[in-house]
């Protein structure tokens, strides 16, 4: 099983920056995905950003140029920078991470943010 934790969600002003940490455990071997997803009330959950084991990295359009996503293999984490927020970023963001090449799925607890216009 993998642990992953988050940290760093938070009520921010509109233009405002946050840097949000996920932070995993247990049996990491093989993890080869990990990124951002979230979920604002009443809507789906979405990809945010992903970033591999070698670095290429995937965004939605609608984070393109404010967000940027990165990650330490050697510390097991991930994290993912946030400018220019706006008030539609506003929801709960969740650390994923993933075996593609065996279809395993993990999900830490989600942290929310909160931009307020």
């Amino acid at each position: 099983q993998v642990q992953l934790v988050e940290s760093g969600g938070g009520l921010v002003q509109a233009g405002g920056s946050l840097i949000l940490s996920c932070a995993q455990s247990g049996s990491v071997f093989g993890i080869d995905s990990m990124g951002w997803y979230r979920q604002a009330p009443g809507k789906q959950r979405e990809l945010v950003a992903s970033i591999t084991d070698t670095g290429s990295t995937n965004y939605a359009e609608s984070v393109k140029g404010r967000f940027t996503v990165s990650r330490d293999n050697a510390k097991n984490s991930v994290w993912l920078q946030m400018n220019s927020l706006k008030s539609e970023d506003t929801a709960v963001y969740y650390c994923n991470a993933q075996r593609t090449w065996v279809g395993d799925n993990y999900w830490g607890q989600g942290t929310q943010v909160t931009v307020s216009s």
